[in-house]
Formats: C-alpha cells, structure tokens, sequence
C-alpha cells in the first residue's frame, strides 16, 4: 500500500500550487480522501476532504474559497489545488485515506509546502 504526494515546493504569496496524491495496493474508489497539514510549531490540520465517488467536498475554515480538492478514480489520483497562497500556508501536506473503523487508514509521506517572498 502506497501514498505518494507530490507536487509541493517554494511558492510566493498570492501564487498556486497542485498537490498530487496518488495511491496504490488498496481499492482507491471505496475511500474518503482527506488532506491534512501540519505546520512549523502547529497541530495537525484538516485542510480538505473528498467523499469516495467524488460527489461531496469539505473544506477546513482556513483554506475555504481558496482551495479545491478533487478526484480521478481512474488514476487512483487525489489532488489539492491551491490558490491565493499565504505564508500560513506554509506545512507539510498529507493525504489520507479512510473508509470506515473496519479497514486500515493509510497516510502519504508528506510534502512540503513553503509560501514565501
């Protein structure tokens, strides 16, 4: 079972950046898939969610109105795009897929993200 992100890097305030979280060794389509973050001294932090077809998002306070999660459950791909970037923004991202208390959760390795002039 695999959780690979990609796509972070150093970014400048007000720019974009797509994450890329693809997954292998489990049935992707029958997963939730959640982003997380945790920055420099901060809790970890809900960014964003995707319900397994799709269909419903969420997205954490924070982030609302500037990013967008989405799916292609053909390529066992979920991405993160981010717009009008902050420098608190700046954290490790992480993609995690959940389906119920039944089945195992599985986290990425993170990626690092870094918003600054």
């Amino acid at each position: 079972v695999q959780l690979v992100e990609s796509g972070g890097g150093l970014v400048q305030p007000g720019g974009s950046l797509r994450l890329s979280c693809t997954a292998s060794g489990f049935t992707f389509s029958n997963y939730v898939m959640r982003w997380y973050r945790q920055g420099p001294g901060k809790e970890r932090e809900l960014v964003a969610v995707i319900s397994s077809a799709g269909i419903s998002t969420y997205y954490g306070d924070s982030v609302k109105g500037r990013f967008t999660i989405s799916r292609d459950n053909y390529k066992n791909t979920v991405y993160l795009q981010m717009n009008s970037l902050k420098p608190d923004d700046t954290a490790v991202y992480y993609c995690n897929a959940w389906r119920s208390r039944s089945f195992p959760e599985y986290w990425g390795q993170g990626t690092q993200v870094t918003v600054s002039s």
